[in-house]
């Protein structure tokens, strides 16, 4: 069994991005820029842009932080995000979901442009995800392609199971694998004989929200197991969607949690930062000759 080491992973990514962000320094004279816009005094969400500023300073990529309190109207959050928009400085803005009740989060996301969306929700880079056209994809899935990539476990001609049927995990993640060549299964609460489904995956990709929820009866003889999970177990302690003491047994490879997909999904968020920099400045370029 191969623990595929998501955090050695991203440390490798990140270190490569610090090269990338110098040569975009040394090229055009400024920094790539990262919004990143908290509303409200959610615990969780706090902990997680602290984590991606700090991700951003030691990748070199700027970080510009705002911090709205929890009254704050859906026209000053709209506001902001317009200005931010505009910024030339600002290469990518990250709206920290969830938003206080009250806000529209749908109304407030399509206000950011689709060249800027580092997170890759937006409706129009899905799109383009589906039609195989270059635009930004959801930073975890693409954290999950670059794993089996970097682990050497091709897609190709595999049968995938996606277990999760979310915009921003389980749909973005089975477009990719079938852009990968992969033939795809997708799964959900409505699925008849989940268990049977499960068994059929050369890759399984676990993303639905319940601890270890993936037992070892659920799971082929040598398959690689994705844990994109992150629940608290019976005793609270931090597990994913995989009962991974188990199913390690039957895998060829898997992902830990914490220390797999976790990782991944920041280091992919620093990724598609620095893809929208050098994007915009093509285009500038190309706009003044």
């Amino acid at each position: 069994m191969k623990l595929i080491d998501g955090k050695a992973i991203a440390a490798e990514i990140r270190a490569e991005l610090k090269l990338r962000t110098q040569a975009f320094e040394e090229k055009y004279g400024k920094k790539i820029g990262l919004a990143v816009v908290l509303i409200g005094s959610d615990p969780a969400s706090q902990v997680y842009v602290r984590n991606k500023v700090k991700a951003c300073e030691e990748a070199g990529i700027r970080s510009f932080r705002h911090d709205l309190p929890e009254e704050t109207t859906q026209k000053q959050a709209e506001e902001l995000v317009l200005a931010l928009a505009e910024d030339e400085n600002i290469h990518g803005i990250l709206v920290q979901l969830p938003l206080p009740k009250g806000l529209d989060e749908k109304r407030l996301l399509s206000l950011i442009p689709s060249s800027k969306d580092v997170d890759g929700f937006l409706a129009e880079n899905i799109g383009r995800l589906a039609l195989k056209e270059e635009g930004t994809v959801a930073c975890t899935p693409l954290g999950v392609m670059e794993m089996l990539s970097r682990s050497g476990i091709s897609a190709a001609g595999k049968r995938a199971v996606v277990v999760g049927r979310s915009n921003i995990v389980g749909r973005p993640m089975a477009l990719l694998l079938l852009n990968a060549d992969a033939t795809v299964t997708i799964c959900h609460s409505k699925t008849q004989d989940l268990a049977a489904e499960c068994r059929r995956a050369d890759i399984l990709v676990a993303a639905i929200g319940k601890p270890k929820f993936i037992t070892a009866d659920m799971i082929k003889e040598g398959a690689v197991v994705i844990d994109v999970g992150m629940d608290r177990d019976e005793n609270g302690k931090l597990c994913g969607d995989v009962d991974f003491e188990n199913v390690k047994e039957k895998a060829s490879a898997i992902t830990p949690v914490p220390g797999g997909v976790g990782p991944m999904t920041i280091a992919m968020l620093l990724k598609n930062t620095c893809d929208a920099a050098e994007r915009a400045m093509e285009r500038a370029e190309r706009a003044a000759e």
